[in-house]
């Protein structure tokens, strides 16, 4: 039994970006440092001149217990700032 005087509070469920675990998401014009920061990761360098380079960033994203399931995420940076990412699965290779 409520009190009274009390009123039920409806509780409201967590937005969708609320519930996801990567919280601080990658943004057009970050610096390699924050972007490393934001994926929780260190940036692996690719190729490319000095402010000009493409990273990769490996994370290891748990996986079924037996096998880590490691994503590749590749960014590029131009003039010191991120300008884009691509994610590589690439092949699972248990099921070829």
């Amino acid at each position: 039994m409520a009190a009274p005087g009390a009123e039920a509070q409806r509780i409201e469920p967590p937005s969708f970006t609320a519930t996801l675990s990567n919280t601080t998401p990658l943004a057009f014009g970050m610096d390699a440092v924050t972007a490393a920061h934001a994926l929780g990761t260190p940036l692996n360098y690719i190729s490319g001149r000095p402010g000009d380079e493409m990273f990769l960033a490996i994370r290891n994203a748990g996986g079924s217990g037996f096998f880590d399931r490691r994503d590749r995420l590749f960014l590029q940076f131009r003039h010191g700032r991120l300008t884009g990412w691509k994610g590589d699965w690439g092949r699972n290779w248990m099921w070829q």
